[in-house]
């Protein structure tokens, strides 16, 4: 097994393979070979990958000993990756959630469809490198689910839009059968992620809370990710609502998400063509005789500029981060210069 090749290493220096199902900070519980365990994290800077463990990855755990407590010291290399830029406004990325299979990004048919939401929430799937698929929540409170099913289809080509509820548990035994692997839920809060997840789980794990009537949004129910069973086979991660999800380094998402504006760009006359006002665009050319929806691309446009922004921060960033060290050492010399004990 390629996971197994990969952990040798670490193994012949004594350390045990495992998985995180619950990550907080500065603690994770594992599942390892030798059965469940409490474990510290080592701190980014000391690990041997200077990763922080997320829920879904795989680790090496140091066993704990007469005196010292089970550690985490080194972060597998991740096969897949939700990501996403941090809420604050730094070049930092955030993994929600490695190693997953299957990413069902969850859109309520109680509340009005947010086109830009839905296709940035994709785009961050695509990227993960698991395979997309579309959950329309709450069918037993939409007046037209058919229209609003084909509306969504739209801003999610090549993704598997399925139409549940929970509470009558329309659509659940389609769901459970295209679901596999690791499962992550995605939304925003309110979207009935968890009620959805407790209805696969066969029963109560993830705490709910009712949506607001003064605006429609859900409470965060979910304070933290958590990797649990399902019957069927497969685990499942439940996260907490997404108030705000913003790209980082996501060019091959958006190009799935996108994947009706990137085929026609192959088109255009030029190879460097931003489709805005350049002669000869193929992509212009569909939005001008109706093949595309000017909307769409408005959409792809807005999302590729957030893109290459973050992409601009974390660049600065890290430009600082190997300026540092030689800053450091400029600051050491001239002290050393300015003493009275330094000889030429």
């Amino acid at each position: 097994m390629e996971r197994e090749r990969s952990f040798a290493p670490s193994r012949a220096d004594g350390l045990v393979p495992g998985r995180v199902v619950r990550a907080e900070r500065g603690l994770c519980d594992v599942v390892a070979e030798t059965g469940p365990v409490r474990a510290a994290v080592v701190p980014a800077a000391a690990s041997r990958d200077r990763l922080t463990p997320c829920t879904g990855d795989w680790v090496a755990v140091r066993p704990a000993g007469t005196a010292t407590s089970a550690t985490v010291v080194e972060v597998l290399e991740r096969r897949t990756a939700v990501v996403r830029a941090t809420s604050s406004r730094t070049s930092h990325a955030q993994v929600l959630a490695a190693n997953v299979d299957t990413v069902a990004v969850a859109v309520s048919l109680a509340d009005p469809l947010r086109h830009g939401r839905i296709e940035r929430m994709l785009a961050l799937a695509w990227d993960s490198g698991a395979t997309p698929v579309v959950v329309l929540t709450k069918a037993d409170r939409c007046a037209d689910i058919q229209r609003a099913a084909a509306e969504v289809a739209e801003v999610a080509p090549g993704v598997e839009v399925l139409v549940t509820s929970a509470s009558t548990g329309e659509g659940l035994d389609v769901l459970t059968a295209v679901l596999a692997g690791t499962v992550v839920l995605l939304g925003p809060s309110g979207a009935g992620k968890s009620t959805l997840g407790n209805r696969l789980l066969g029963e109560g794990l993830l705490a709910t809370g009712a949506v607001r009537d003064s605006d429609g949004k859900g409470r965060h129910t979910t304070a933290w990710r958590e990797l649990l069973p399902l019957p069927h086979g497969g685990v499942l991660l439940d996260t907490p609502g997404l108030r705000g999800v913003g790209l980082h380094d996501a060019d091959k998402g958006l190009a799935q998400a996108f994947a009706e504006i990137t085929e026609r760009a192959t088109d255009c006359r030029f190879a460097d063509c931003a489709h805005s006002t350049e002669p000869g665009c193929a992509v212009l050319a569909a939005v001008e005789d109706g093949r595309l929806n000017q909307r769409r691309l408005d959409s792809y446009h807005r999302l590729q500029r957030e893109n290459a922004h973050a992409a601009s921060r974390t660049d600065a960033r890290l430009r600082a981060e190997l300026e540092r060290p030689m800053k450091q050492i400029s600051r050491h010399i001239r002290a050393l210069k300015q003493s009275p004990n330094f000889k030429a």
